[in-house]
């Protein structure tokens, strides 16, 4: 399978993690004390980083850092907006689309190299 498209898979996947760990306990665990919600999260945020960085370490053999990065933020975005509707119950934002919009706008500006070689 194709490099690009195994670091894709696997940053979505540990981005669900990431997702979760980082906002999940606003709605689980927003009781208790923080400490606790912190606990959760690094464990939570374990499975992202056994799956994260080597998702990494493939992408970085066919991409270089910043479209790395690029990508990995069209993966939030996509894992993120999600998961605060149906998740966490919040609204739709006019502000994810302009943000999306901008995001787009990186992925070009990254990964226009690779699309006028043809």
């Amino acid at each position: 399978m194709n490099k690009l498209i195994i670091t894709t898979l696997m940053l979505a996947c540990s981005n669900v993690f990431m997702t979760f760990a980082w906002y999940g306990h606003l709605k689980n665990y927003n009781n208790k004390p923080w400490i606790v919600a912190a606990i959760i999260s690094w464990g939570i945020a374990l499975f992202e980083y056994l799956i994260q960085v080597p998702a990494n370490r493939i992408g970085h053999q066919v991409m270089n850092l910043g479209q790395l990065k690029i990508l990995q933020e069209v993966i939030t975005l996509s894992i993120f907006v999600p998961f605060s509707i149906f998740y966490m119950k919040e609204n739709l934002k006019q502000d994810y689309l302009w943000a999306a919009l901008f995001i787009l706008g990186a992925v070009f500006f990254m990964f226009r190299g690779l699309l006028t070689k043809g």
